[in-house]
């Protein structure tokens, strides 16, 4: 079956322009429906994925014919999820698959979640090699997840039983004892990674994920870690036991004097590493476990000394953002603020903690940028400090802010983005506050992808839209063959072009005459003597 990608690429020039009707909002309900009925699947992709839809063409797609037409619907991330819902007994596995596996949204936007009674009929009722794509594409609810341990549906508490970690003893007991054997069957399971007896029997004896998995995350015995120090199966078995939260306290002391810097630096991050061991990793010769242990909160006065003098830059970076200095003492350290780093948006932890506003504030007040970019991702930052550092000499500061707070001004998001071309920069025109007005001034712009911003503004002036519609980067060509001022006379002519005829059919200005026109020669090119198109 062919994949979405060779659907388009075999997709002709009739085909392409059928297709940007489908996204054409002057595009009427009965066009939206003879597209349904009558254009190619190109076409029928395009309109049943890339767009929301009236209820009527909804209800006309749930009962197409054409299982890849339905499936395409599945996967829309535009459609209210309820009426993706709808496709949930569809009678073919093809398009219950698609269901499963969700739309496809770029980061950081995520799918919004398919109704809780609709994923519970999917778990009770779908094979598990569709369900496991409903695990990992983000369409369960928050609300649902935390209710799966106890929900009357014994395949649901099945699910549950996957947060063994996140669970209480009492919640663990109580699936442990649950009436649904395949429930207990899956509980004594996850119960076992915790006995470092069982743990040992089934490691596997050479390198693979499931090894991998146990090393670094379960229960081990004292065979098994003498085993990998005396006979690694991997070269990074040790450097995987040293994360492992279970460690005993005298190995933790022996790998912090392995001859692996590797091993010595994730020791330097453990929780439970003893002073004597931080005191000698302090002056290890390896720049990046002395990084390692600059980050840790109970450094010393010495030791934070020691580090803010090191001679390698990535160590006094790392100790000048460290809790117990003062103003004073950081502005004394050497650093150097990176800024080649990605200034995107932060997924917050599930694990995170209470919010500190204290501590945030004093982030944000505070003369080093690090400390100021770790505030500006905090979407809970209050107006003051927005505005405060909306107007940050720091690039970083000011990107981050605008990629992750709700409700940063206009002008910091437009600014963020002429000034910002690094990773995740694409992110800052989802963003809701995002200019329109006055963006024509940047149509000869140096960077393509600032000049394609003109496409936004709608009081474009109609030469400058035609003009960059010849602009020499393809991107700039296309989001300006979608601006309603382009001439009517060039957008007749673009609806001839192979390259742009697609995006010029979906040009909110084509006029009714001509859509029906396209519709009614089957997206043929129409007549060359029956005069210009639009």
């Amino acid at each position: 079956m062919p994949t979405p990608e060779q659907i388009w690429d075999d997709a002709g020039l009739p085909a392409r322009r059928l297709a940007g009707l489908a996204l054409n909002p002057s595009s009427s309900e009965v066009t939206l429906l003879r597209l349904l009925a009558d254009a190619p699947l190109a076409a029928r992709m395009v309109l049943c994925r890339d767009r929301d839809l009236p209820e009527a063409v909804v209800d006309a797609v749930i009962a197409h014919p054409d299982r890849r037409t339905r499936g395409f619907f599945a996967r829309n991330p535009h459609a209210d999820p309820a009426q993706r819902a709808r496709l949930v007994d569809d009678p073919d596995r093809f398009v219950r698959a698609h269901l499963a596996e969700g739309p496809r949204t770029r980061f950081p936007a995520r799918p919004r979640p398919l109704p809780d009674e609709t994923v519970v009929h999917m778990i009770s009722t779908y094979d598990n090699d569709i369900l496991e794509s409903l695990a990992s594409c983000r369409q369960v609810s928050a609300r649902l997840v935390r209710s799966m341990p106890t929900h009357p549906v014994g395949k649901v508490r099945h699910w549950g039983v996957n947060r063994w970690q996140a669970l209480t003893e009492e919640r663990r007991a109580a699936l442990l004892a649950d009436p649904d054997p395949d429930v207990r069957e899956h509980a004594e399971r996850q119960a076992r990674f915790e006995d470092p007896a069982w743990v040992e029997s089934v490691l596997p004896a050479r390198p693979c994920h499931a090894r991998t998995d146990f090393l670094l995350h379960r229960a081990l015995s004292g065979a098994v870690v003498d085993g990998v120090l005396a006979a690694p199966a991997g070269e990074d078995d040790k450097a995987m036991i040293a994360v492992n939260p279970g460690l005993p306290a005298d190995v933790v002391v022996l790998l912090a004097a392995d001859p692996d810097p590797e091993v010595r630096e994730r020791i330097a991050r453990r929780p439970d590493l003893g002073p004597a061991e931080r005191h000698v990793l302090v002056s290890d010769p390896h720049p990046e476990v002395r990084r390692a242990v600059a980050y840790r909160a109970d450094l010393g006065p010495a030791e934070r000394d020691a580090l803010a003098v090191d001679p390698h830059p990535t160590v006094r970076l790392a100790v000048s953002v460290h809790p117990a200095l003062t103003e004073e003492q950081r502005a004394r350290i050497d650093y150097e603020v990176p800024m080649d780093r990605c200034f995107g948006f932060r997924i917050v932890p599930v694990s995170t903690g209470p919010r500190d506003p204290g501590a945030v504030r004093r982030k944000a007040l505070s003369g080093h940028p690090m400390l100021r970019r770790e505030a500006a991702e905090d979407r809970e930052l209050p107006a003051d400090l927005v505005a405060r550092l909306a107007e940050d000499d720091d690039l970083g500061v000011r990107v981050l802010l605008a990629q992750n707070h709700p409700h940063v001004p206009a002008a910091l998001l437009l600014r963020s983005f002429l000034e910002y071309t690094g990773p995740e920069r694409e992110n800052l025109i989802t963003r809701p506050n995002f200019p329109h007005a006055g963006l024509a001034a940047l149509a000869d712009h140096e960077d393509p992808q600032v000049r394609a911003l003109v496409a936004r503004d709608p009081d474009t002036a109609p030469a400058t839209v035609d003009r960059l519609t010849r602009d020499p980067d393809p991107d700039v060509r296309a989001a300006l063959a979608r601006h309603p001022n382009l001439p009517r006379p060039r957008l007749a002519e673009l609806l001839h072009d192979e390259e742009l005829a697609h995006v010029a059919a979906a040009n909110p200005a084509l006029d009714p005459a001509t859509i029906d026109r396209l519709l009614a020669t089957d997206g043929r090119s129409p007549d060359p003597d029956a005069g210009p198109a639009a």
